[in-house]
C-alpha cells in the first residue's frame, strides 16, 4: 500500500512539473514578440523573442504581439465636402505593429481604436476639400489620410503603411451630370475620329490622284520623246536615201508619174518646164545606145 501511495505521489509530482514546464516555456514565432509581465509590471526591455522564451509560472505571464502587416476595412459612410455636397466613401487601411510594448500597454484594442480614429479623420479631411477635388485627387487624399493616421497611431506603437480609397459615390445629380459629360465626351471623340478618318481618306485620295497625274504626265512625256526620236530617225533615213538619188532615178520617177497620168481620165496635162532637164540624161543614154548598135 505504501508503494502504491509513493508511486502515485511521484506521478503527481511529475505531472505538476510537466505542467509548470509547459507553462514556463513559450515558443515565439519569427513574426511575433512576447511582452513579459512580472507581477503585473513590464518595460520596453521585457519584449522577448523570437524562439524559446522561459518565464516563471505564476510570477510572470506573456502577451504575444503579431508584427505582420494587417488591414481593416472602413465601411462606406457619408461625408460632407467643403462645398456642402454629401458623398459616400469607403477605404482600406494597412497597418502593422512596430513597438510591441506600446501596442500592449498604451491601447486596449489597436484595431478598434484605429477604425474609430480613421472615421473621424476621414470626415475632417473631406470637409476641407471641394467635391471636384475629392473626385479627381484620390491619391492626394490617400496620402493625407495616411500621414494623419500615422501621427495618431505612433503613440500606440503602430504604423499605417498604406491607405487606399476603394469607392467614392457622389450624389445622384452629380452622377447624372458626370454621365452626361462622359456621353458628350464619347460623342465628341467619335466625331473627331470620324473627321480625322475622312480627312485622312481625302488626303489619300488626293495623293493617289496626284501620283496618277504624275505617272500620266511622265507617260505622255516619254511618248512624246519616243515620237520625236522616231520622226528624227525617219528624217535621217530619208535624207540618207535622198543623197543617193541621181538625175536618172528622178527621170524614171517622172516617167512613172506620166504613166499614171496617162491611165487617168484627164484630158489636160500640165508638164513642168524642169521636166525636159530631167529627160536630157535619158535621151543622151538612148542616143548613146543607138550609136553603139550602129557601129560594126
Amino acid at each position: 500500500m505504501e508503494a502504491i501511495i509513493a508511486l502515485a505521489s511521484l506521478l503527481f509530482v511529475i505531472v505538476v512539473l510537466l505542467v509548470l514546464l509547459s507553462a514556463a516555456i513559450k515558443i515565439v514565432n519569427q513574426y511575433e514578440r512576447l511582452v513579459v509581465f512580472t507581477l503585473g509590471r513590464t518595460s520596453p526591455t521585457a519584449v522577448k523573442g523570437p524562439g524559446w522564451v522561459l518565464i516563471i509560472p505564476i510570477v510572470q505571464r506573456g502577451v504575444k504581439v503579431d508584427l505582420r502587416e494587417q488591414f481593416i476595412e472602413i465601411p462606406s459612410q457619408t461625408n460632407i465636402t467643403k462645398d456642402n455636397a454629401p458623398i459616400n466613401i469607403d477605404f482600406l487601411i494597412y497597418w502593422k505593429i512596430v513597438e510591441p510594448y506600446k501596442s500592449v500597454v498604451e491601447v486596449v484594442n489597436f484595431n478598434g481604436a484605429l477604425q474609430g480614429v480613421s472615421t473621424t479623420t476621414l470626415r475632417a479631411v473631406i470637409g476641407d476639400i471641394g467635391l471636384d477635388d475629392v473626385l479627381s485627387k484620390r491619391e492626394q487624399i490617400n496620402d493625407i489620410l495616411r500621414v494623419k493616421l500615422d501621427e495618431v497611431t505612433e503613440r500606440w506603437g503602430g504604423k499605417v503603411t498604406t491607405v487606399e480609397i476603394r469607392e467614392i459615390i457622389p450624389p445622384r445629380d452629380v452622377q447624372d451630370a458626370m454621365n452626361r459629360q462622359l456621353s458628350a465626351e464619347r460623342t465628341r471623340r467619335a466625331v473627331i475620329t470620324e473627321s480625322e478618318g475622312a480627312r485622312q481618306s481625302a488626303i489619300n485620295v488626293a495623293e493617289g490622284q496626284k501620283q496618277a497625274e504624275i505617272l500620266r504626265a511622265e507617260g505622255d512625256r516619254q511618248a512624246a520623246i519616243l515620237r520625236a526620236e522616231g520622226f528624227s530617225e525617219a528624217l535621217l533615213r530619208i535624207f540618207a536615201a535622198a543623197t543617193k538619188v541621181d538625175q536618172k532615178t528622178m527621170a524614171l520617177q517622172y516617167l512613172e508619174a506620166l504613166k499614171d497620168i496617162g491611165t487617168s481620165a484627164s484630158t489636160k496635162w500640165v508638164i513642168p518646164a524642169e521636166f525636159t532637164r530631167f529627160l536630157e540624161p535619158i535621151t543622151e543614154y538612148v542616143a548613146g545606145s543607138v550609136k553603139d548598135k550602129a557601129q560594126p
